[in-house]
């Protein structure tokens, strides 16, 4: 249904998907980048870093990578760590292995996960819109009705404000760009 949504409004997103669920619906990646949609790299089963040694935590990253390139046939470059966590460790494993840590902008974290409410959601998102935003939504993990009615009316609303949805990676591109232009 999200999927559904984003070609309604010609919006592309980047998908940040845990090795498991690439093993357990190689489909709907593979759907979502035939659709213009960026796959990145979210750990292998989505543990939580703090817990974890710098060895398992380049495993998460690096069996997610190659499960990842054998559905796709690409390889990521973006890694985001299970629940925006990170400290040297983390940093040291992604940089490593060739990846950016990307987060989301600070006030679009819409806890959508916890089903907080559609009306919440759209407010949040919204309410707080500004070019350049990273906005954080789940596609798994639960019951995603609200997520998909509040995108029902963000995208809708944002894209009357005249703001193009892209990919990560497609920002990354912009600020570069412009920062290049400057000098």
């Amino acid at each position: 249904e999200i999927l559904k949504l984003l070609e309604k409004y010609q919006a592309k997103g980047t998908f940040f998907v845990t090795g498991k669920k690439v093993e357990q619906h190689p489909e709907i990646v593979l759907q979502q980048m035939f659709e213009g949609h960026e796959i990145a790299n979210h750990s292998y089963s989505h543990r939580y870093i703090s817990k974890m040694s710098a060895d398992e935590l380049e495993e998460e990253i690096l069996k997610t990578e190659n499960i990842i390139k054998q559905v796709t046939g690409q390889v990521p470059k973006l890694y985001r760590p299970p629940g925006g966590f990170y400290n040297e460790r983390v940093v040291n494993a992604a940089k490593g292995n060739g990846y950016k840590i990307i987060l989301w902008s600070w006030r679009h974290d819409t806890k959508d996960w916890a089903n907080p409410g559609v009306d919440k959601i759209i407010k949040k998102v919204v309410t707080n819109a500004r070019n350049g935003d990273i906005v954080l939504f789940h596609d798994h993990g639960g019951n995603r009705k609200q997520t998909i009615n509040a995108l029902k009316e963000i995208l809708p609303q944002l894209q009357k404000r005249g703001y193009r949805f892209i990919t990560v990676s497609d920002l990354l591109n912009i600020k570069l760009n412009k920062i290049q232009h400057e000098k």
